[in-house]
């Protein structure tokens, strides 16, 4: 299994080991924004793991200071007598970094800063920023979470959020993002690249915390996937991982038995990770050797 955590969106998603969406949970982040740094009360981005799951079997309203159960549940008269309190609750996933000098060790160590996933009081608002740096979750929804996901789960938090729609509803986002990909970056001719499908299309665009695009894809009714695209100031964080996870789950929100895509040749192992199958020979497409990749849902 692995999490994505959006900032831009205020969401937890749960995905299984083949991609697919299990849930998908409302959060709360930090209210300073994005950060790494040592004291500076913000979300850490970037890929981690869960280091430790704390508080099996404890009351849904069980107070923890340190990661231990200090023996209060928490109530409207607990916080009246304790003001400005930083409630953590129910259970705690607590988060390390995997990458040395942006998440993981001096002063931008996640693990180090004790950044968890947690549980906090009923009435904290979900969905906008207000932590000091951790990932607030209702406890209902963390207690399930801890009971899905296992030590070493990946959790990788980003500052993009995706949306979904048809083209006349995210084309002006896509366009750019498939001009520079696709025409400038990879030569190919823009009479290939714009067709009649784009209309009949499920689509995808990646938007960063400003709202700019910076990735998109799209979902033909016969199931396949193609025109994946990520601007290159974001690649290698896992955009495409979850514009694809995005696509698959509303391929199998349609009902359709599988998907397939013409990958290029050196992509194959990218889609390889993501359960697609290779089928037949290479063959050329837009001027390179590509090959059929197919998966059921």
């Amino acid at each position: 299994m692995e999490i994505f955590v959006s900032l831009p969106a205020q969401t937890l998603e749960l995905f299984d080991h083949a991609g697919m969406l299990l849930k998908r949970y409302a959060v709360s982040t930090a209210r300073n924004g994005a950060g790494e740094q040592t004291g500076s009360h913000c979300t850490p981005r970037g890929r981690h793991v869960i280091r430790a799951k704390i508080g099996q079997g404890c009351a849904a309203q069980t107070v923890f200071v340190r990661r231990r159960p200090t023996g209060e549940l928490w109530s409207p008269e607990l916080a009246a007598a304790s003001p400005g309190r930083d409630w953590i609750l129910a259970r705690i996933l607590w988060l390390s970094g995997c990458e040395p000098g942006r998440n993981r060790l001096g002063a931008v160590d996640t693990m180090r800063r004790y950044v968890y996933l947690h549980g906090c009081p009923d009435d904290a608002p979900m969905g906008v920023p207000g932590s000091i740096g951790c990932v607030r979750m209702r406890n209902r929804d963390i207690i399930e979470l801890f009971d899905l996901v296992a030590v070493p789960t990946v959790v990788d938090i980003a500052e993009y959020r995706l949306v979904s729609g048809d083209w006349a509803a995210l084309a002006s986002a896509a366009r750019p993002v498939r001009e520079a990909v696709f025409i400038r970056e990879k030569g190919i001719a823009a009479a290939l690249e714009w067709d009649a499908l784009d209309a009949v299309s499920h689509h995808v665009v990646a938007l960063d915390a400003a709202g700019q695009p910076i990735g998109t894809g799209r979902l033909l009714a016969d199931g396949r996937i193609g025109r994946i695209a990520v601007l290159p100031n974001w690649r290698g964080l896992r955009v495409g991982v979850n514009l694809l996870r995005r696509l698959l789950g509303n391929a199998r929100q349609l009902g359709l038995p599988q998907v397939y895509l013409h990958a290029r040749a050196d992509s194959a192992a990218f889609y390889r990770g993501l359960g697609f199958v290779s089928t037949g020979r290479p063959f050329m497409e837009t001027g390179s050797p590509h090959v059929l990749m197919r998966r059921t849902l």
